[in-house]
């Protein structure tokens, strides 16, 4: 399923307030970040991606995103280690502001324990935070 609604907040997915998404496959978990983020960083020009093979701590920068606005950390929303990196943002950092929750993810992580999710939000309170920031600014 390539594309998505803009503005869209998937049900079926968990979120961090820094504005990353959380999607469970078996044992592992794919990251990226949210419409509501690439939309407030503009056209993304550059990924910096973790290395495969590296642990990453929930609540730390596991990578950057560099936009024609700005630069920002792209931060853990679990810990545990890099099992795969998304190598097409290489060439097309533009996946990320096309297709935030498809072809544009970021990194494929094994949490490093059973509780990973807590601390998330699901789509409810996700959709929450931001139209509190949406009002806000």
């Amino acid at each position: 399923m390539a594309g998505s609604d803009r503005g869209a907040i998937p049900e079926d997915l968990l979120y961090s307030e820094d504005h990353e998404w959380i999607r469970e496959a078996d044992s592992l978990v794919r990251i990226g970040i949210t419409d509501f983020a690439q939309d407030a960083l503009g056209d993304v020009v550059f990924v910096t991606t973790p290395e495969i093979g590296a642990s990453v701590v929930a609540g730390e920068p596991m990578g950057e995103l560099e936009s024609t606005k700005s630069v920002a950390d792209v931060v853990a929303p679990v810990g545990g280690s890099v099992e795969a990196i998304n190598e097409r943002l290489d060439g097309e950092p533009e996946l990320v502001n096309a297709d935030p929750y498809g072809e544009g993810w970021i990194a494929l992580v094994r949490p490093g324990s059973d509780t990973w999710r807590e601390g998330l939000l699901d789509a409810s309170a996700y959709r929450a935070l931001t139209v509190g920031d949406r009002t806000s600014s």
